[in-house]
């Protein structure tokens, strides 16, 4: 009879190598898979995984489209650390990007060089605000904060798509389901000619360092870990596990806030339904896929962009479904779980127990 059995220790090696086990595993279904779908599966992996970046702007776009997806992330690894399972970076975002717009469109005809940092400021205050509010729930009432979080993420949507037809409606938009366009003054400015990559990438880069730094060089860091390792350790050590969970939430969904304030006041230029085409939920695999470290989310991140960048030129390419970019980021989680359980886990036989024949 085969059964799982507890490893006596768990290789560091693999742990880290797993990740690109479950991307090598992804990339041979993903050939498999496109062997049913196209008559030349290399073309196709082609187009999924190397023409998105084939020349510079392909690059820039790569950079732009990781920017939200690694601010989640770097915020949902925080609230990992500490075992707090925050499932609402979704919601977080379209928060931070439906504050921040109502800021933003006080400004469309100003010219005040506040309106960028307000307009970032009023998403950070939403997102937090959102993810507050999930904390207040799970620490005074002893909340499932996935349940809560998740169920706040289709709040969040229907405020959004709420907004959009009504208060915040351009009322010279046709009848649209949008707000109006963004002044000028509102917009981030672009840092890399001819693209479309503004200044977040800078904000990225400062919050990847930052989270680096809370983690691995803070006390506060370290009791968040403490936390999601061993609360009862923490307890005795002192540790206000509360205030740390507000903590840890708040800060996730502060980030998440600022990368829906940054979608909006950057390559969309306004407040739209189709803010998000789920970079709230990729981040958790991402977060996941990068071991909650800085450094591996960055790069799980990127790949994260270039699967959502080869989905969109599948469907133009190809005329493949747009649900090839969920059936990608489904595989690249269903291998590194199956990894993670294998590193933790092997099968052993274990012989069957002798069956006594009736006298």
């Amino acid at each position: 009879m085969l059964r799982l059995e507890a490893r006596p220790e768990v290789s560091t090696f693999w742990s880290y190598m797993s990740p690109i086990l479950a991307g090598v595993l992804t990339l041979i279904t993903g050939f498999i898979l496109f062997s049913m779908l196209t008559d030349d599966p290399v073309y196709a992996l082609t187009t999924f995984f190397i023409s998105p970046i084939s020349d510079a702007y392909g690059v820039s776009e790569l950079l732009l489209k990781a920017c939200p997806i690694l601010l989640c992330a770097y915020g949902l690894a925080i609230c990992y650390r500490a075992s707090v399972w925050n499932i609402g970076a979704e919601g977080q975002l379209l928060m931070g990007a439906l504050i921040g717009s109502t800021v933003a469109l006080l400004f469309v005809d100003s010219t005040n060089t506040m309106a960028i940092p307000l307009t970032l400021l009023a998403g950070v205050a939403g997102g937090v605000a959102w993810s507050g509010f999930a904390a207040l729930l799970k620490v005074q009432f002893n909340t499932n904060e996935i349940l809560t979080t998740i169920m706040m993420n289709y709040i969040a949507l229907n405020l959004l798509v709420w907004s959009v037809h009504g208060p915040l409606k351009d009322p010279n938009g046709y009848n649209f389901p949008e707000s109006a366009l963004f002044g000028d003054s509102t917009l981030l400015p672009i840092i890399w000619p001819d693209t479309r990559l503004h200044i977040g990438i800078i904000f990225v880069a400062i919050v990847m360092g930052l989270t680096w730094v809370f983690l691995s060089r803070s006390f506060i860091g370290f009791q968040v870990q403490v936390l999601g390792l061993n609360p009862p350790a923490a307890r005795m050590a002192g540790f206000k596990g509360k205030k740390l969970t507000y903590l840890v939430l708040m800060i996730s969904g502060g980030l998440a806030g600022l990368a829906g304030a940054m979608e909006v006041a950057g390559p969309i230029g306004q407040l739209v339904p189709a803010v998000s085409p789920g970079y709230g939920y990729s981040a958790i695999i991402v977060a996941f896929l990068g071991r909650l470290h800085p450094v591996g989310i960055t790069l799980s991140g990127l790949l994260m962009a270039l699967i959502f960048m080869g989905g969109e030129l599948a469907q133009i390419d190809l005329g493949l479904p747009s649900a090839i970019t969920g059936v990608f980021q489904g595989l690249l989680l269903f291998f590194l779980l199956a990894c993670d359980v294998f590193i933790r886990y092997r099968i052993v036989n274990v012989p069957a127990l002798p069956t006594s024949s009736a006298s």
